[in-house]
């Protein structure tokens, strides 16, 4: 005799399925009412135990998950509290903090005086250029004066053939 729900409503299914038709009945088939009813009395009477067995698979693999949760819950607030502890204590952190603030406020200073030399020598070397610009430009234009003088003089010694007979040197009128 079969045990479990399964196999029960598998021979059920055999029998149904292995059943003859009826004479000019269409579909209907006929079945032998007592070997049908034996096996749905069975299949009722093993259904109540492994439903009640599933429950059970259930209810206590519910219980495992929720034991695994809280334990899981509670090893991690442990290791939070320890992290925090370690973190509070460690006083190589703290000195490591405070000797982080000390290098970052030395940084900051040398940025700073970097900055101010740096903007010193660059106000140096745009008023140096800025002179020596002029310079030029003084040069330029007492060369240009000097030019237009010693043109002018040149037209008035002109010869018959339009010659300049005099020519402009910077060299010798610089």
């Amino acid at each position: 005799m079969a045990t479990s729900v399964e196999e029960l409503v598998d021979m059920l299914f055999n029998m149904i399925d292995e059943a003859r038709n009826a004479p000019l009945s269409g579909d209907k088939c006929l079945l032998e009412r007592d070997k049908a009813l034996d096996l749905v009395e069975d299949i009722r009477a093993q259904l109540p135990v492994e439903l009640a067995e599933a429950h059970k698979i259930v209810n206590a693999r519910a219980e495992y998950v929720a034991s695994a949760k809280r334990e899981a819950e509670e090893i991690r607030r442990r290791a939070e509290a320890e992290a925090r502890q370690r973190l509070e204590n460690d006083e190589i952190m703290n000195a490591a903090r405070q000797k982080a603030g000390e290098v970052m406020r030395k940084a900051e200073e040398d940025v700073k005086k970097l900055r101010r030399s740096a903007n010193e020598y660059c106000e140096d070397l745009l008023r140096r250029t800025e002179e020596a610009l002029g310079e030029a430009l003084t040069e330029a234009r007492r060369a240009r004066t000097n030019f237009r003088s010693a043109a002018n003089m040149g037209k008035a010694d002109a010869g018959p053939a339009g010659k300049n007979s005099r020519v402009f040197d910077v060299e010798t009128q610089g």
